[in-house]
């Protein structure tokens, strides 16, 4: 279909529709019928005269609304803001500020007007980019409990590569940092000469120096976030080298670290993001305050009852035994409890870290300021046993799910799953590259790329439950539809041969929304690939899900190889015309590649 045509539809079945697309008298979206009928029956024609590239397709759109006049008049750009962009908060002032920003030439600014290449310009801007750039910057609600957002949280952050040989650097808590990774994990061992170092414990990966992370955490905490920081303590160190490490907590971070309570109403919530700017908590077990006047034989002998990270140890303890030494690997030989410093005890505040028992037992007895940590297997079996139950369990408490101990080549597992019920703290391996941390970054990407995205009401609700495995959730589902126009500036692959390309779309949500269409492949062209391919979709959770764009090189009748992706949230979608950006498999920028895209939606 030719955008003139889907132009002179919606123009034809506009006029009887209300606000929405919706019939007036409340009946069903004739619209949505309409233009899905008609793409269907053009998708069964042969497309004999496609656009030969992106500027010729704009050229189409520019000359619709130019109705044969050599310029593009302010009253027509914002006619075209209302019925193709969708953009129904626009106003003369709207159309006349796009003419300011974008058009060159002097007497079309002069006259209120604007020329083909100014248009141009404009469609090829940020303004017109799918992503909504008012999402490029913190727009949701800072002032809610820690627990009411995803926080982007990295596992064994320390590491660059593998879990048994992998070397450990300070660059990987930079990088993290500046991917806008809101906690940071620390396994901490004791060290010689009483200096903690940072390393996989009982593996062969490299050390480094506690106080270099604290000091690297310190330097680079708040450079792209103003949004808390959480040190997420992984303790197997001896009291005496634990007392060396709040030494360095207090000392390197000063003022940044959280040391006391804040002075805010007590409601029996953690605080909200906007209350702890530019601090920094420590997670880790606390001695009970009976405890703290007792001697060190009693302390050891409760201290573990608070470890949240027991089962994972032991999980890790295990792996790495199998690894190393598989006829030991069956004999379980009883761990020596890690007992708590006081020194270190009294710099955890909000963030204690307790042991999971049950969602009965955490209602019971879990205080607000105390959190848990899952392992996935253990999680996802609770995902699906119970979960209203676990959504529920997000609303009070934090939680962290931590990736199983066997995937010691740090791999991930996908976090919608666990985001699906409202876990805050969902854990990935960073330096691992492919689609969860693609979606990890689609996330994250929203809010400004703060590292805190406001949970979606559904999850949030004390009034409804909600289930995720749940196919039937009593709304209405979004119609959403995509159509793939075109490609441009694909970049090649090193062999200089031109790509086979074509582009996959996905869902990615609760289960009964996770679906992908393809696009047909598009032989032998990498400059300007046109797909005109249109995908629809129901979905019935919109505010969980993130869209993936995908574009890959046929290379076989099976097989294809990855060129580029984008990814982001369906509430930063933005409707019309749009350019979708393309990143590398590591997330850089593949510019000027990009692909050109038709959304709508209701």
């Amino acid at each position: 279909m030719t955008i003139a045509r889907l132009r002179s539809l919606r123009q034809r079945v506009h006029g009887n529709l209300g606000n929405g697309g919706w019939l007036r008298g409340g009946r069903q979206p004739r619209r949505y019928e309409l233009v899905m009928k008609y793409l269907s029956q053009q998708g069964k024609m042969k497309k004999s005269k496609a656009p030969s590239s992106r500027r010729a397709e704009i050229q189409q759109l520019y000359q619709c609304y130019a109705s044969g006049q050599v310029t593009l008049p302010a009253r027509a750009l914002l006619r075209f803001l209302h019925k193709e962009q969708m953009d129904l908060t626009a106003n003369e002032e709207t159309a006349e500020s796009l003419i300011d920003r974008y058009e060159i030439e002097e007497t079309a600014r002069e006259r209120r007007c604007m020329t083909f290449e100014g248009f141009l310009r404009y469609m090829e801007s940020k303004d017109c980019c799918v992503f909504n750039q008012v999402h490029t910057s913190v727009y949701q609600d800072m002032d809610q409990p820690l627990t009411s957002y995803f926080i982007s949280t990295s596992h064994n952050t320390y590491l660059t590569g593998d879990q048994l040989v992998g070397k450990s650097h300070l660059d990987a808590y930079v990088c993290a940092l500046r991917k806008g990774c809101r906690c940071l994990e620390i396994d901490c061992w004791d060290g010689p000469d009483m200096e903690p170092v940072v390393y996989h414990g009982y593996t062969l990966t490299t050390k480094i120096l506690f106080k270099d992370v604290i000091t690297t955490v310190e330097q680079h905490a708040f450079e792209v976030s103003a949004y808390p920081v959480i040190l997420s303590l992984e303790n197997h160190c001896s009291q005496e080298q634990q007392e060396v490490m709040a030494q360095y907590l207090i000392s390197i971070l000063g003022d940044k670290l959280l040391r006391t309570p804040l002075d805010h109403a007590a409601t029996g919530d953690l605080p909200s993001p906007n209350d702890l700017k530019y601090k920094i908590l420590i997670k880790n077990k606390k001695l009970r305050p009976q405890i703290k006047a007792e001697d060190t034989a009693g302390a050891e002998e409760s201290g573990d009852e608070d470890e949240d990270e027991e089962d994972e140890e032991d999980e890790d303890h295990q792996t790495k035994a199998k690894f190393w030494s598989p006829r030991k690997a069956g004999s379980k030989k009883k761990k020596k409890k890690v007992v708590v410093a006081e020194a270190l005890s009294d710099l955890v505040v909000y963030t204690t870290s307790v042991k999971f028992v049950s969602f009965s037992h955490s209602r019971d007895n879990q205080n607000y300021y105390e959190n848990t940590s899952i392992a996935e297997k253990k999680a996802r079996k609770l995902a699906k046993a119970s979960g209203p139950d676990f959504v529920q369990h997000n609303q009070k408490f934090l939680t962290r799910i931590y990736p199983a101990g066997s995937r010691t080549s740090s791999s991930n597992f996908n976090p919608q799953e666990f985001w699906n019920v409202g876990s805050q703290l969902v854990a990935l391996n960073f330096q691992s590259l492919g689609l969860p941390m693609d979606i990890n970054d689609g996330r994250f990407q929203d809010n400004g790329g703060c590292g805190y995205v406001l949970k979606p009401a559904v999850l949030m609700s004390s009034q409804r439950s909600f289930d995720p495995g749940c196919s039937q959730h009593n709304v209405k589902p979004t119609h959403l539809l995509l159509k793939v126009i075109s490609g441009s500036n694909l970049p090649v692959p090193r062999s200089g041969k031109a790509l086979d390309p074509f582009v996959r779309v996905e869902i990615h949500g609760i289960a009964s929304d996770s679906r992908r269409k393809t696009t047909h492949t598009v032989k032998n062209n990498s400059l300007s690939p046109h797909w005109d391919s249109d995908m629809n979709f129901n979905i019935s959770v919109p505010e969980l899900c993130l869209i993936r764009f995908c574009v890959r090189d046929q290379t076989g009748l099976l097989s294809s190889e990855f060129v580029g992706q984008y990814m982001l949230s369906f509430g930063s979608l933005k409707k019309g015309y749009r350019w979708v950006p393309l990143r590398s498999r590591d997330g850089c920028s593949l510019d000027p590649a990009s692909l050109f895209v038709f959304v709508w939606y209701t």
